[in-house]
């Protein structure tokens, strides 16, 4: 028999998200800690009065989809293009950097309980735990700067550059750890189909805005079929790049904005797209991540090696990538906001975590310490890039004051 309870679930979602967005937007926070704070409370962490199931699951994939989708259609594609450079070295520092943190805490504060006695090697667990905490959830910063207008700076394009390399870095480097301990699994093929991906993105991408531009300028008559086309276009790429390549489907996503970005009515589709994400898909997503939370039993010694490793992601994500941005010109303070918007590991972290568990390379034990670390980062990124940003904004609206005082 056909349940209905998706929509009560639905319905609570979308209040507590709203609600606690204002909520938090009162206490000059983005609306997004909100969203994140609902799926907590609500989810198995605290009352338990929400579960994930799978439409919620998929519902709050499309959700992501839609997002990097916008977030590319936002771009400035010469921006991104001049920031590629800086973009790789911000990634690749922000990889070694977590990496290394990670790997050196584990080494030096070994907890046995947490470890994987039957896996043999505890040096691969340690290099793992390392690898966990190179990944980076970029759908967090991209809804909080979008919400602060400050997606387009050259700090909030180098970030979206970054956030893209930084996941295909991530895989090789999952694939490398992983393929020691199964030796079922290539790293050349998964080399070669990474190489592949950008060629046919490249390639597929140059014919679609091909196809689209010239669209534009002829069918006046009914937009929504361009809209629903875009959406198609979107999809279709980032269902090849999960299931064919092997690369996350937001990628794919975002590169379909970015192919998109330079039409006319790429305005069109970014306000119809971003109702529904804001109605419906994004409250979801963002819920979603604190309905994944299922905090188990720790004893002392976990808790303090969970709010430890926290603090080393934090300061080595913001280290990384904030010397790679300092290196490639950037000033001091764009470097930080670089740093701050690569911390956020969300869902990203806890996907390369099961997958670990799921072939012996870590203890489900180290499930519950990697959890406070996805959660702690979640919340404090947005938060932390509110600050970073705030001097800013009142430069901004000095700047804005003294226009208007002029005019006058």
């Amino acid at each position: 028999m056909l349940s209905y309870n998706f929509l009560l679930d639905l319905a609570l979602i979308l209040l507590s998200t709203k609600v606690l967005g204002i909520i938090t937007k009162k206490f000059q926070m983005p609306q997004v800690v909100g969203a994140l704070l609902a799926g907590l409370i609500l989810g198995p962490a605290m009352f338990n009065v929400l579960s994930e199931t799978d439409f919620i699951i998929q519902l709050s994939e499309l959700g992501v989809i839609v997002l990097m989708f916008c977030a590319g259609l936002e771009s400035d594609l010469q921006e991104l293009k001049s920031t590629g450079k800086a973009s790789f070295i911000i990634a690749s520092l922000g990889v070694v950097i977590p990496l290394l943190g990670g790997f050196l805490f584990a080494h030096f504060f070994r907890i046995p309980e947490l470890y994987n006695e039957t896996s043999g090697s505890i040096i691969l667990q340690n290099i793992f735990i390392g690898i966990i905490l190179t990944a980076t959830s970029v759908s967090i910063t991209v809804e909080t700067l979008k919400e602060m207008g400050k997606l387009n700076t050259q700090a909030g394009t180098a970030i979206l550059g970054a956030a893209i390399i930084d996941d295909i870095l991530g895989i090789i480097a999952l694939t490398i750890v992983t393929s020691l301990k199964d030796t079922s699994i290539s790293i050349g093929l998964v080399l070669f189909k990474i190489i592949v991906f950008f060629i046919f993105v490249g390639v597929v991408g140059f014919i679609a805005y091909k196809v689209f531009k010239a669209w534009s300028r002829y069918e006046n008559r009914d937009r929504r079929r361009f809209i629903i086309a875009s959406f198609v276009f979107c999809l279709l790429l980032s269902y090849i790049s999960e299931e064919v390549f092997g690369v996350a489907d937001i990628t794919g996503a975002f590169i379909a904005g970015l192919v998109l970005s330079n039409i006319d009515r790429k305005e069109f589709i970014s306000n119809r797209l971003n109702i529904v994400s804001y109605a419906l898909l994004s409250p979801v997503f963002f819920a979603s991540i604190g309905l994944k939370v299922v905090l188990p039993k720790m004893d002392l010694n976990v808790i303090l090696f969970a709010v430890i490793l926290t603090i080393i992601a934090i300061i080595t994500k913001i280290i990384g990538a904030g010397i790679g941005a300092k290196l490639c010109k950037f000033s001091n303070k764009e470097s930080i906001q670089i740093g701050i918007g690569m911390v956020s590991r969300g869902e990203v972290a806890l996907i390369v975590a099961s997958k670990g568990a799921a072939i012996g390379l870590i203890s489900t034990s180290m499930l519950g310490p990697v959890i406070i670390v996805v959660v702690a980062t979640t919340i404090i990124s947005p938060i932390l890039l509110k600050f970073a940003f705030k001097e800013n904004n009142i430069k901004h609206k000095e700047k804005s004051v003294t226009t208007i005082r002029a005019g006058r």
